[in-house]
């Protein structure tokens, strides 16, 4: 029997679909961090299963000596070392097929809460105020739409766009990328000339810090709308303050953060918070693009798969 360490939260199905494919979870979520390089040496684990706890290191994967795979419960792997897996030759697996649905949907919602004011007058009513034509809005099938990336999550969004008849745009760094019919690829050149709404979908590395940028967002000769469900990283938030300040950008929608712990924020990333979380025209939420109960149960099936063939290679 294999035997895999799951150190965090996972939904109920996951230990029974494990052991259909032989393997043995040894459920473990409220191991601290500090405990977890000891719980990995005391027992030959082939796999290690994993969300957002901690950091998977070289160091850390010296205490598995017969791990064959990482698996990261969810799309984003950028608190994995891929370099030091590699070198180790441990496989490493993860769900973008389990929570891509969940995200295209909550950034259809997001765009539409932004471009229709829906979250500005829900607070207003809610005040006992009766604006109408403050909040007089903006259609989605007018608009061109800018998915920077078109991976799984850029994929699924324009899926649902486009029963909304706008002009769907992707860019992709990978040439290998091929349209599905339901965006057109074009240079990012092109991306920023044409686009009204610019949508995040790109993964978080040490290349991709702040790419969207003060120069990155003044490329754009529209007034934009900007939507972010991908990573906070990836976006100067500094720069995007003083895109909303001018006006150049007409509303954010923001589900990362650069730093989703507020208790730890440095003193510039709390000034921009603060600016955020006040304008009325920035729609926020705590990192949930992904989080429905039902990719909650997908991103099980789609590890144990990959698991599967991992095993059975």
């Amino acid at each position: 029997m294999n035997l895999c360490l799951i150190i965090d939260e996972m939904h109920a199905s996951l230990l029974p679909m494990l052991r259909s494919i032989g393997v043995e979870g040894d459920y473990q979520p409220k191991l601290a961090v500090a405990d977890v390089p000891a719980a990995l040496a005391a027992k030959p684990y082939t796999g290690l299963m994993v969300r957002s706890k901690m950091r998977i290191t070289a160091a850390l994967l010296a205490h598995g000596p017969q791990l064959r795979y990482v698996a990261r419960a969810g799309a984003g792997v950028d608190n994995i070392d891929e370099e030091a897996l590699a070198a180790a030759g441990v496989t490493l697996v993860n769900a973008p097929e389990g929570n891509r649905d969940a995200v295209g949907e909550f950034a259809v919602g997001q765009l539409l809460a932004l471009l229709r004011h829906t979250v500005m007058a829900d607070a207003e009513v809610r005040r006992a105020e009766w604006h109408r034509e403050a909040n007089r809005g903006e259609e989605l099938g007018t608009k061109t739409v800018g998915l920077l990336g078109y991976g799984h999550m850029g994929r699924a969004f324009a899926k649902r766009l486009r029963g909304f008849g706008c002009t769907v745009l992707a860019h992709d760094h990978d040439p290998a990328v091929l349209t599905d019919g339901n965006a057109e690829l074009v240079p990012l050149a092109e991306l920023q000339a044409r686009a009204e709404v610019l949508s995040i979908h790109i993964p978080y590395f040490e290349a991709n810090h702040e790419f969207v940028n003060e120069a990155f967002l003044a490329a754009f000769p529209h007034h934009i709308w900007l939507v972010n469900t991908a990573r906070g990283e990836v976006l100067d938030q500094t720069a995007l303050v003083a895109r909303l300040q001018s006006g150049q950008v007409r509303g954010a929608a923001l589900d990362v953060l650069a730093n989703e712990k507020l208790a730890t924020l440095t003193p510039a990333q709390q000034a921009s918070f603060d600016y955020l979380r006040a304008a009325p025209n920035v729609v926020l939420s705590p990192h949930i693009g992904g989080w429905t109960h039902q990719s909650y149960q997908r991103i099980n099936e789609v590890l144990v798969a990959k698991i599967q063939a991992v095993l059975g290679a």
